[in-house]
């Protein structure tokens, strides 16, 4: 039984094997775009920091959110791999104002653009506050929001605190507008009392939503494992699709563009198709691009939105 609920696909940026064994089953090669008929989204294998990658996805078109989840420059599972890779710092920051420079080129003069970041407490919380000190230098944009996610998971050892939060840096470009949204968590609080048109309310008599509205510290999100339907196997760390839900339908109307830079998982195309947005989206990793594509296709052919532990590429099964 113990086979049935363990992912069929090992970490891919890892296992070298693995990734010789799935590159042939990936439809796009590099700088080469799907384009869904139905929805109109893009999937690409391209560069973030190549200025023809991004203008090839593109094709003059402008958005008013982008997303980003980069490679954190921090060894994730204790792994230092090519998609997931510590590099020195400076390295990292030269990478990171290629690539914003390349996503500000493509914003609308009002855009929202959220940056998952993460923090190395073993080098000085690197990249975090070297990242934020270079989005300075961004003149057209302006710090809106520092988001922390509460993941219900954690990792730590019996010296530390649990370490159970992902930080998301939420910067504006001129003055986009944004939906309030609320969370799924019933509202509880009583006995706040306020005026409102003469006559003195309690706080949940006048509240708009029997639930909260989520502030900068998302608690009622779970972490992405492999008992939940929306895991994709082989994508480590990757982002709960509630998430970035909330982000699009906050930061976006329908119909409107999504990009993200970094594929990985899909989750922003996962996001997008169940908001009805548009959504351009690339990956460096052909394997992720393909993932990306699969994942969507699935949705549309069985309402899941992902694999659980399931493997993504069944037509390995057998061979590892």
């Amino acid at each position: 039984m113990k086979r049935e609920t363990t992912e069929r696909l090992k970490r891919i940026d890892t296992d070298a094997e693995l990734r010789e064994q799935l590159l042939p089953y990936c439809r796009l090669r590099h700088g080469e775009i799907w384009e869904d008929s139905g929805s109109g989204h893009r999937v690409g294998v391209l560069d973030a920091t190549v200025h023809a990658d991004v203008e090839r996805m593109m094709s003059d078109e402008t958005s008013g959110l982008l997303i980003s989840d980069p490679p954190y420059n921090v060894m994730v599972g204790n792994a230092n791999t090519a998609n997931l890779s510590k590099i020195e710092l400076p390295s990292y920051l030269d990478f990171s104002e290629m690539w914003v420079s390349k996503a500000l080129q493509i914003a609308k003069a009002d855009a929202h653009f959220y940056i998952w970041i993460g923090a190395d407490y073993k080098d000085d919380f690197q990249p975090l506050p070297d990242f934020m000190i270079l989005m300075r230098e961004f003149r057209d944009l302006s710090p809106r929001n520092l988001i922390t996610v509460r993941n219900q998971r954690g990792y730590g050892t019996q010296k530390n605190w649990m370490w159970v939060r992902q930080e998301l840096l939420h910067y504006v470009k001129g003055n986009p507008g944004f939906t309030v949204t609320y969370t799924d968590i019933p509202k509880v609080l009583k006995g706040y009392y306020k005026e409102v048109d003469g006559r003195r309310k309690e706080n949940l008599e006048r509240s708009k939503s029997q639930t909260i509205r989520p502030g900068n510290v998302w608690v009622d999100v779970q972490q992405v494992f492999y008992r939940m339907e929306e895991n994709v196997p082989g994508c480590y760390a990757q982002k709960p699709l509630k998430a970035i839900q909330r982000i699009v339908q906050s930061s976006s109307q329908e119909n409107d563009l999504v990009v993200d830079f970094f594929a990985h998982s899909g989750t922003t195309l996962m996001a997008g198709e169940l908001s009805r947005r548009r959504v351009y989206t690339f990956d460096i990793d052909p394997i992720f691009a393909e993932i990306t594509i699969r994942r969507l296709e699935r949705y549309r052919e069985s309402g899941r939105t992902g694999w659980q532990w399931h493997s993504p590429f069944p037509e390995i099964e057998g061979k590892e």
